[in-house]
């Protein structure tokens, strides 16, 4: 049999429990002679220091008397300094948090709407300046008002075309009798 400890037994005594523990703790004193001759113990315990002013006797009932009649008292004077509130369409506008955060929740709408609002596309760099630039199988072409501009590389099949959006081509290959690698960048402005 598990006994109630120490601790659980001198509550029970006190009358500190709480309903579960306190019903536990019957059932076990019920069967158990070991444990009441405990809270037995406590109890005397108990009776003692009272006899003995040793241990003050508190009035709680008049105490949680005076509990209650402080806060009625404390409500009543809430109730004398409050003001009247405002009626109408705009009440809820009389306090000052509602105020801040509705201003805050419009800032954040006003900021988002203008950081989110898509910017117009700028045309492309050939339509701005008029040059066409393309990659051709000799080597870069930059055909510009009528005019080309052609960087030719060497004849091989291991060349590379990258193309930027902002109007830039790279070419690079290996030359396969030397080995050196080789790029070339043309950049349209």
């Amino acid at each position: 049999m598990t006994h109630p400890s120490e601790s659980i037994l001198a509550l029970y005594a006190g009358g500190d429990l709480g309903w579960l523990a306190r019903r536990r703790t019957e059932r076990h004193l019920a069967r158990c002679g070991e444990c009441r001759g405990e809270v037995q113990g406590f109890l005397a315990v108990t009776d003692n220091l009272i006899q003995s002013n040793a241990l003050p006797v508190i009035p709680w009932s008049r105490m949680a008397a005076e509990m209650r009649a402080n806060i009625r008292l404390g409500l009543a004077a809430g109730e004398c300094v409050r003001s009247e509130p405002l009626s109408g369409p705009l009440a809820w506008m009389s306090n000052v948090r509602t105020l801040a955060a509705c201003a805050s929740i419009f800032a954040v709408v006003v900021a988002g709407t203008f950081l989110e609002r898509p910017s117009p596309p700028s045309p492309p760099v050939a339509a701005r300046t008029g040059a066409i630039l393309r990659a051709t199988a000799d080597g870069i072409e930059l055909n510009q008002g009528g005019e080309t501009l052609s960087l030719l590389h060497a004849r091989t099949g291991e060349v590379t075309y990258s193309a930027g959006a902002q109007g830039s081509m790279r070419a690079g290959y290996v030359d396969s009798d030397t080995g050196n690698v080789t790029i070339n960048d043309v950049y349209v402005q």
